[in-house]
């Protein structure tokens, strides 16, 4: 079958058939090109959320994460949405923001490490401040 010609489907087409079960992706075709690469390629932490969850965090950029604004949107409450978040953000690999310096040593938190421990109550707001400061003052830039 030549698979060349065949139109492009929509995302949400692929999670329907699939029914959310793993996928990977084993030939994409550069459009406009007729060049195409094959081999084992895993989708992205986005793109394998259900696609209520895309929804959902595609809402929540638009709404420049105004949780009182998503509240409005799906018209559920606080504590809904912070659960749904939380369980997203569980669910994604995150990159880190200030990934650590290699000459600096192994015991030094970098800043997301430093917002981690706040979130996770283990700094209280003075700390992660005073911890945020000291990681500025060792940034030679």
């Amino acid at each position: 079958m030549n698979t060349q010609h065949l139109m492009p489907r929509e995302w949400r087409e692929l999670t329907e058939l699939t029914r959310g079960a793993p996928l990977v992706v084993e030939r994409v075709r550069v459009a406009d090109s007729g060049i195409a690469i094959e081999g084992g390629f895993a989708l992205p932490r986005l793109a394998q959320l259900t696609m209520e969850d895309q929804v959902f965090v595609a809402a929540f950029v638009r709404a420049h994460g105004s949780i009182k604004e998503m509240e409005q949107v799906f018209g559920v409450s606080y504590p809904t949405i912070k659960t749904r978040l939380n369980r997203l953000a569980a669910a994604l690999d995150f990159v880190e923001a200030a990934p650590s310096r290699p000459d600096s040593p192994p015991d030094v938190p970098t800043g997301a490490e430093i917002i981690d421990a706040l979130a996770r109550g283990e700094l209280s707001p003075e700390e992660a401040i005073h911890a945020l400061e000291a990681t500025q003052s060792e940034d030679p830039r």
